[in-house]
């Protein structure tokens, strides 16, 4: 079970890494054009098409269904506002880092989600695993050029991946040893996600994937949508 547990878990965060790989040789190696730009555009949104069907059809269903309506409620507004000064924060600094931020909001909980769910359906966990792979692939790829754009270098940036990587093998193993029976805690902290992630996607995300005169980029975000749709009905 427990090597289930970590191999599972590694490969749900090695996505992570693989994504910044990925946006690093695209951005480098292949020539400024308005095509390319378009791509980068669809994938942002892409990526958060993702992220909102986590928070849509895994976060969000989760708090419904084990908490009541005030404690969900709050739980959710306090992520929100949380996430509303850290973003404040961030850009007195400068910098683009939302959707790393969101990201990270997003994999954490799903992480703890995971290993907590080993314990009970291994099957359905095993495909959450992949799901949540294929989900952080899209948003490792953006969060990478946002962090490039903030002035990371690329060197430090691929490192920084590299360590998030391992956040969810840390999260699975907290959900399968901790949180097995905490049903309310775990709910609470999916449903605080929610809240982080919604702010950041309609703050910082969704209005920079937004490209002039191009409607592409608004069925990417569909089609992630989609993705996660499926992925949903598959777990």
């Amino acid at each position: 079970m427990l090597t289930s547990i970590i191999l599972y878990a590694s490969f749900s965060g090695i996505t992570v890494f693989i994504g910044g790989v990925l946006a690093h040789l695209f951005n480098h190696h292949i020539k400024d054009t308005p095509v390319k730009y378009e791509i980068i555009h669809t994938l942002m949104s892409f990526g958060a098409g993702i992220i909102l069907s986590a928070v849509a059809l895994v976060l969000v269903p989760r708090g419904i269904e084990e908490l009541d309506i005030v404690p969900m409620a709050i739980s959710f507004m306090v992520g929100a506002i949380v996430f509303l000064y850290i973003d404040r924060y961030l850009a007195k600094k400068g910098g683009q880092k939302a959707t790393l931020l969101a990201m990270m909001m997003d994999f954490v909980p799903e992480s703890i989600a995971l290993g907590a769910l080993f314990a009970l359906e291994p099957k359905t966990a095993m495909l959450l695993a992949v799901f949540i792979g294929l989900q952080n692939l899209p948003e490792a790829f953006n969060s990478f050029r946002d962090l490039v754009q903030s002035g990371y270098t690329v060197k430090k940036t691929l490192f920084i991946f590299f360590g998030l990587s391992f956040s969810g093998i840390i999260g699975a193993l907290i959900g399968h040893f901790l949180l097995s029976d905490a049903d309310k805690l775990t709910a609470h902290l999916m449903t605080f996600a929610s809240g982080g992630i919604l702010y950041l996607l309609i703050q910082d995300i969704i209005p920079q994937s937004k490209l002039d005169k191009n409607y592409l980029t608004s069925l990417g975000a569909t089609v992630g949508f989609l993705i996660g749709i499926i992925g949903e009905k598959l777990i």
